[in-house]
């Protein structure tokens, strides 16, 4: 496979009251010209979520130093979008601000959750980090009537793009509540009011498939390329193309990595972020039970 599998690097150690167990859903942001921050989120007691970070060197890849010893964002006041608990999902450098892009959990009666989106931005090159307001940037409209969720967002040149997931409709599946989700396109021209209108960036392959999410889209010789996960049950990491940025062609038997045959990432492999330093690429992801077990890499052969 392209992607050579470097193994298992950090999970939460459950002395933390913030951070009792799960490290999902990693992304990166660059420290100096070797560190980086690796941002993760991680659950309570009350299974609520919030963010943290650890640091990550490329000339010591086995070493992790830095942890955050607080979370960097914890869920929100109660009655608003997030009090439920927030999972970051991405993050944007711009005018010396680092905008860092949310998940908000509701818990409604009717349904087992409510995905709204959200912004915090910080002023100090991410010492701290306040919301945008209390309320989501991008939340349930007559477009995305079920939920709006796992922003993954670009500026490209002077258009900012941000690939999420929306969901198709709740039903039951083996008596269990699901609501099918895809991965959706929206534009802004600040970051923070976004337009969108119903583009799907990347659909279900079949009818069986369930879930497509988590997207990660960088540019490289002028076509954007995509990595995702997508499953019928478990995970999968997938792949696409596209020359707009907008609408993606799946390519998934050239995303290069899959599943082990056992240990950490044996029964699935999500949320998948590309990191690109100078000429090497490393593949960040999670592994089984959606970032119970923790984080990985693996670099690009």
């Amino acid at each position: 496979m392209p992607w050579e599998k470097k193994g298992f690097i950090f999970n939460v150690d459950g002395t933390k009251e913030w951070a009792l167990e799960y490290a999902s859903i990693p992304f990166v942001d660059k420290i100096n010209d070797n560190k980086y921050r690796i941002y993760f989120s991680s659950r309570n007691s009350l299974n609520r979520s919030s963010v943290g970070y650890f640091e990550w060197d490329v000339n010591e890849p086995k070493k992790i130093s830095n942890v955050s010893e607080q979370p960097i964002l914890e869920p929100g006041k109660l009655g608003t979008f997030d009090d439920t608990g927030v999972m970051a999902t991405s993050i944007v450098n711009y005018n010396n601000k680092k905008y860092l892009y949310y998940v908000g959990w509701n818990q409604p009666k009717t349904v087992p959750f409510r995905w709204s989106i959200g912004l915090a931005i910080s002023h100090n090159n991410g010492a701290t980090f306040e919301r945008f307001s209390d309320g989501p940037i991008v939340d349930r409209n007559p477009i995305d009537p079920y939920f709006a969720s796992s922003p993954s967002v670009i500026l490209d040149g002077d258009v900012w793009r941000m690939y999420y997931i929306s969901g198709t409709g709740w039903k039951k599946i083996n008596d269990e509540d699901i609501c099918p989700y895809n991965i959706r396109y929206a534009e802004s021209k600040d970051g923070i009011n976004w337009i969108r209108n119903g583009i799907i960036s990347v659909d279900f392959k079949n009818s069986n498939e369930n879930k497509v999410a988590r997207a990660n889209v960088f540019k490289e010789n002028d076509i954007y390329k995509m990595f995702y996960c997508y499953a019928i049950n478990e995970y999968h990491i997938g792949y696409a193309e596209s020359k707009d940025g907008i609408k993606f062609d799946r390519k998934d038997h050239l995303a290069g990595i899959e599943s082990s045959s056992e240990g950490w990432d044996s029964k699935m492999i999500e949320y998948p972020f590309v990191l690109k330093h100078n000429d090497r690429k490393f593949l960040f992801y999670n592994g089984n039970e959606y970032g119970q077990s923790g984080i990985g890499y693996a670099e690009w052969n």
